[in-house]
């Protein structure tokens, strides 16, 4: 960390802030030459990278104050809020510079898709066969679970299941985990992946019905790992 990021004390944002608050966050920041600042916009649960954009002053306190997404278009030299005319809007949760105050890293909860093309992040053309961060998978199913609850029972398992209420669930999660502990103890690999999966989509369907989210889970799972 260089001895000016040093002086900056936290590096998270103010979002909703006050005027006053705003200001002196906003004069933390190190924009470029041209008045911009890069953002990385990442899908909080997902854990996904959605987009690199660019801020101006302007378009970054706007986010700040109105917690949504307000970015600088450098083709159109103009301000832009994501959304305003897709309706693919985002709702930010969290803004964070790095240590040398020069980028930021906005969390947003996503409505929609995040790219143009119609794709869910603007990150899809793989140049490797590498697969996408592991637990990016976890909130890909928290959210079609939550889109399958709403729908009839008749079309949807997870409906019938949540039908069932918290002991039909909590039943299931009880029978799935011991299906992996068996599978593990019969040292059948490939078999306690399976079981695991079921495991971890019949616990999200149990978050669900307990009005949990992944968000929370990992929040403490991270305070855990923090230092006391």
């Amino acid at each position: 960390m260089s001895e000016g990021a040093a002086r900056t004390g936290s590096l998270a944002l103010p979002v909703h802030g006050q005027d006053a608050e705003l200001r002196d966050a906003l004069d933390r920041v190190r924009f470029g030459p041209d008045g911009l600042i890069p953002a990385v916009l990442q899908e909080v649960g997902t854990g996904r990278v959605l987009t690199l954009a660019y801020m101006s002053r302007e378009s970054l306190e706007l986010t700040l104050t109105e917690g949504r997404t307000w970015l600088w278009s450098r083709s159109r030299s103009e301000l832009w809020r994501k959304g305003a005319t897709s309706g693919n809007t985002q709702a930010v949760r969290s803004v964070v510079l790095d240590c040398d105050a020069d980028a930021l890293l906005v969390l947003v909860e996503q409505t929609g898709v995040a790219c143009h093309t119609g794709a869910e992040t603007c990150f899809f053309d793989g140049l490797t066969s590498e697969s996408p961060a592991p637990f990016a998978a976890l909130g890909e199913l928290e959210r079609v679970v939550a889109e399958r609850a709403d729908a009839s029972t008749e079309e949807s398992y997870t409906a019938r299941l949540l039908e069932r209420g918290v002991d039909g669930v909590g039943k299931k999660v009880g029978e799935e985990a011991t299906e992996v502990a068996m599978a593990a103890k019969g040292r059948e690999r490939e078999a306690v992946v399976r079981e695991s999966a079921d495991l971890l989509y019949h616990l999200v369907v149990l978050w669900r019905e307990s009005g949990v989210s992944l968000e929370e889970v990992a929040g403490e799972l991270t305070a855990r790992r923090s230092p006391k």
